[in-house]
This record gives C-alpha cells, structure tokens and sequence, in this order.
C-alpha cells in the first residue's frame, strides 16, 4: 500500500476554491478564482492530484475536465480527524487532550452532538 502525500498549502486552496463553486471548475475557472494565482499548468496539475488522491472527480467539458470535490468539506475534515486519530498509541490520551484544547462554545457544541447520537 503507497502512502498518500500530504496535501500542500496550494493543494488546500484549490480544494477550498473546490468546495466554495457552487458547480465544477476547470482549471481556468479555478486560476479566476485565487486570489493570487499560480500558472495555470500548475493549477491543472493540482486538480489532477486532487482527483488521483480520490479527493475530487472529474467531467469532460469542451476540452478541458471539469472538477468538484467527493467530500464536503466537513467530510474531510472528519476523515482527517479519524485518520489522526488512528494513528495514536493511546487515543483515550489523544481525545482527552483534543477535548481540552476546544472552546467553550465547541465543547458545547461536542455534546449536543453526542447526546443527539444517543438518542
């Protein structure tokens, strides 16, 4: 099994553009949509990362592909979380830790959900 690299600062931002489009993007459509854009190879190759990752599919349109993300963003960011989470020797450690870095609001926010689950 080949580990995934990790995803870039540029990576992170199409993806946000991704997520952000209310339909998919090419590349062009993405380049338009940065604040400070790289060239647009680069950015098509970005997409072709992001689409070989299984992070984003992709559709014929004219001649170029057209991308939108698998996951919503909350989706990844959940994936992301369970991963990490995985990954530690002592996840009863790792989540007590986790919890205690959260804001009040988030706490709050944590156990409405988990009594939601309860139920």
């Amino acid at each position: 099994m080949t580990k995934r690299r990790g995803m870039g600062k540029l990576e992170a931002e199409v993806l946000g553009q991704l997520w952000a489009g209310k339909d998919a993007m090419t590349p062009g459509e993405v380049v338009d949509s940065l604040e400070s854009p790289p060239a647009y190879t680069t950015v098509m190759t970005i997409l072709t990362r992001l689409w070989k990752k299984g992070l984003a599919e992709r559709e014929v349109r004219g001649r170029a592909f057209a991308y939108r993300p698998i996951f919503t963003e909350a989706e990844y960011t959940a994936q992301r979380m369970r991963t990490t989470l995985e990954g530690s020797s002592n996840r009863a450690a790792a989540l007590s830790h986790f919890v205690g870095s959260l804001s009040k609001r988030e706490e709050r926010s944590l156990r409405r959900i988990i009594g939601e689950l309860d139920q």
